[in-house]
């Protein structure tokens, strides 16, 4: 029982541990495979939950631990590749040279990402102090707003999107796309949860559906899909709401 009790936290860890290679990774601007490790600490901080419910050990050591993973993982590490991001359009060593021979708003643009971090610590601490959020979410979560921005650098190298690229590696579309996200975090959108109560269709058609989209957007568009996805998601949200507001 003592080795089990430890089990949630070591998953938990290991989010954390993936969020500081993603930071490393991010610093030498290896931006795909630092998302490929906020992926895979998005899989350690999916499973520290259900084991500890499994396990029956929840507690608040690790409910704070969580949070502080996720901040590091799910908002530290992808303003890093948004920074990035930013920092190369301006062919990557403006921020050595004079502030007296530079655009003071390009010169300051890339620090637009530290943002992420900042809304993402108001968004869990929100979460942890609000009994309304465990069945449901109020404002995008952080693992959502990181694979918004994971997807970026994906389009960019991976994907021979030459249609859409001019629009993803462009200083406007980043700030903005940056602001809206952390705007979307705290903002008091009711959003519907994965955490199902039954496999019935008729309880949870919501959920398939936009996984059947999901699945659907991804196969058509690949990784041009996960931005979508992630901005239907509160999308789909509302339409419910309204719904179920007429009903």
């Amino acid at each position: 029982m003592r080795i089990q009790k430890h089990i949630p936290n070591i998953f938990t860890l290991s989010n954390l541990s993936c969020g500081l290679i993603a930071i490393f990774l991010a610093f030498q601007s290896q931006l795909s495979l630092a998302g490929l490790f906020i992926v895979i600490g998005l899989f350690f901080d999916f499973f520290d939950g259900m084991l500890a419910r499994i396990f029956k050990v929840s507690g608040e050591l690790g409910k704070q631990l969580d949070s502080l993973a996720d901040l590091i993982t799910f908002g530290v590490a992808p303003s890093i590749i948004v920074f990035q991001l930013i920092y190369k359009l301006e062919a990557g060593d403006f921020l050595m040279q004079s502030v007296e021979t530079k655009n003071m708003f390009l010169y300051w643009s890339p620090f637009i990402a530290f943002l992420i971090p900042i809304f993402s610590a108001l968004r869990l601490a929100k979460f942890n102090i609000d009994t309304n959020q465990s069945s449901s979410f109020i404002g995008i979560p952080t693992p959502a707003n990181a694979m918004f921005f994971i997807a970026l650098p994906l389009i960019l190298e991976y994907q021979d999107s030459s249609y859409i690229t001019p629009y993803i590696n462009n200083l406007y579309f980043l700030i903005i796309s940056s602001v809206v996200m952390c705007l979307l975090m705290v903002a008091e959108i009711k959003l519907f949860s994965f955490k199902l109560k039954s496999f019935s269709l008729k309880e949870n058609i919501v959920q398939y559906l936009f996984i059947l989209i999901s699945g659907l957007l991804l196969w058509l568009f690949h990784f041009v899909a996960i931005p979508i996805i992630i901005l239907l998601y509160p999308v789909i949200s509302i339409i419910k709401k309204e719904d179920e507001i007429q009903s």
